[in-house]
């Protein structure tokens, strides 16, 4: 067995009768020893146990029961059918189906339940959870450790991070935790998960951050943690640990083809999570920063035709003429490559970033503008306000004769009445009108449609069919490969498209 062990890791026989010899028994016995030990440090797999790190932090993770009213048609899909007087089968349907109302049918009410998890972040009985775990709920029961039910109130909720705040009052301090530093969490970091997963309370489940930064919400104000400790229907809510007892994130959803676990988990970063809850408890609704802009992504086609040298940045579809960005000075065209200090690498990354940063406060904000940076100064609205400004529209068409030209696998037409109604375009778009595309075209590809309006080509504002072909003549002169075309939609929804020229 010895020797057996001895080729296996490069010592011969010889070798070791040597060593057995000269130094004795002792230093034979210390060398197997370490020989032996190495291999264990190498195949270690996490931590010996996670019992001491659950005993600790279990006591502050809550089920969390919300129940509604549900409306008469969402009680059930079976309608109670119309029985004799008298019928013997009358109390066998309503055993079934729910009592009667006063129009014979079943009763307009009943009360339906959702079970998920949350945790306390305050001993006085603050509770983090999932918006989506309570809902509309008109009722909310917080569930301890110890058996204990105590009625909940909503102190805020916000739908775009999925994350609410419940205050209940103990009679005795509550057992809490607090959140971690989820920007120090590193891809291979063991975590731990305790929840509610389909009702089984105090569940704990452990495994390794997966990812980072992921982006599943088309909000896009959040980019979430991946995790592979199993999360299940009802784990919403829940906190993720790190192996010191801090929550670094809050489990949201699951990406699963059967409902269950299959190991893709998404938690809310702590980081994000703690300014968003510090609103909630303070103002009872978040106070997010607002540009007042509308962004799409920079691709190698939009970036080549505005000379960027490569993909980044937020290109500016479209300004909001009541937004703060307008008076800033910032306008269709400008690509954001930098805002408070801060790159902008991808377009996703602005409406994280400026949610982020306290209204009112005066940013720098630098673009690049006809190939050259340019910096603005804007004073941040607030995101929920902007929200709530009611679309209006001003100005009125200018008809002109139709005048009908084909460039780049389009058929463009001159503005119309005649046009405007037969592409049900708002009065506030202008431009020229798409009326035909060829579908092998480039145009074709990047999804320009019949009805759609081209307003600017490379920046430069177009009215008529004659002034865009025009200017691609010039640009053609002036070397260019591609350009960047400015389509709005018939309902005014802008974009930019950039298409080859040749």
């Amino acid at each position: 067995m010895l020797g057996e062990y001895g080729m296996k890791s490069g010592y011969s026989m010889h070798f070791l009768t040597e060593v057995f010899s000269k130094a004795g028994r002792l230093v034979l016995v210390s060398l197997v020893a370490s020989l032996l030990a190495a291999p264990a440090h190498v195949h270690a797999k996490g931590p010996d146990t996670l019992a001491n790190l659950a005993d600790q932090v279990i006591d502050a993770v809550v089920n969390i029961s919300a129940s509604t009213n549900a409306p008469a048609e969402e009680q059930r899909s079976v309608p109670m059918p119309q029985l004799p007087p008298g019928s013997p089968f009358q109390d066998f349907f309503e055993e079934f189906l729910g009592p009667k109302g006063e129009n014979g049918q079943k009763a307009p009410q009943r009360r339906s339940s959702s079970l998920g998890s949350g945790f306390v972040i305050d001993a006085s009985g603050i509770i983090v959870t999932n918006n989506h775990v309570i809902g509309d709920a008109d009722e909310i029961t917080v569930i301890f450790t110890d058996g204990r039910k105590l009625k909940a109130e909503i102190v805020g909720k916000d739908p775009k991070v999925d994350l609410a705040v419940l205050r209940v009052k103990p009679d005795k301090p509550l057992k809490a935790v607090k959140f971690g530093d989820s920007d120090k969490a590193r891809i291979g970091d063991w975590v731990m998960a305790i929840g509610n997963p389909f009702g089984l309370g105090g569940s704990v489940s452990a495994g390794i951050v997966s990812a980072r930064n992921r982006d599943i919400s088309d909000q896009s104000y959040g980019q979430y943690i991946q995790t592979d400790a199993a999360i299940n229907k009802g784990n919403s809510g829940g906190p993720l640990f790190n192996m010191d007892g801090d929550v670094i994130g809050i489990n949201t959803a699951i990406l699963s083809p059967s409902g269950g676990s299959i190991g893709i988990g998404f938690a809310v970063p702590s980081d994000m999570a703690r300014k968003v809850v510090e609103q909630l408890i303070a103002y009872g609704e978040t106070r997010r920063g607002w540009l007042g802009v509308r962004i799409q992504p920079v691709d190698e086609n939009i970036a080549e035709s505005l000379g960027l040298g490569e993909s980044r940045g937020a290109l500016i579809a479209g300004v909001d003429d009541k937004g703060p960005s307008k008076p800033a000075g910032i306008v269709a065209g400008d690509v954001i490559i930098r805002f408070d200090g801060r790159d902008i690498k991808e377009s996703r990354d602005l409406p994280r970033i400026v949610g982020q940063t306290a209204v009112g406060k005066e940013v720098d904000v630098v673009v690049i503008r006809e190939g050259k940076e340019k910096s603005l100064r804007v004073t941040l609205g607030r995101l929920e306000d902007g929200e709530k400004l009611a679309q209006q529209g001003n100005g009125a068409p200018t008809p002109e004769a139709p005048v009908v030209k084909k460039a780049l696998g389009l058929e463009l037409s001159s503005m119309t009445d005649e046009v405007r109604k037969r592409y049900s375009i708002k009065e506030t778009v202008k431009g020229v009108v798409v009326t035909k595309v060829d579908p092998d075209s480039a145009a074709g590809e990047k999804r320009i449609a019949a009805g759609d309006v081209i307003t600017e080509v490379q920046q430069e504002a177009v009215q008529t069919p004659d002034a865009l072909v025009k200017r691609i003549a010039a640009l053609k002169k002036e070397g260019k490969k591609s350009a960047l075309f400015l389509v709005s939609s018939a309902q005014g929804d802008m974009r930019f498209v950039a298409l080859p020229l040749e």
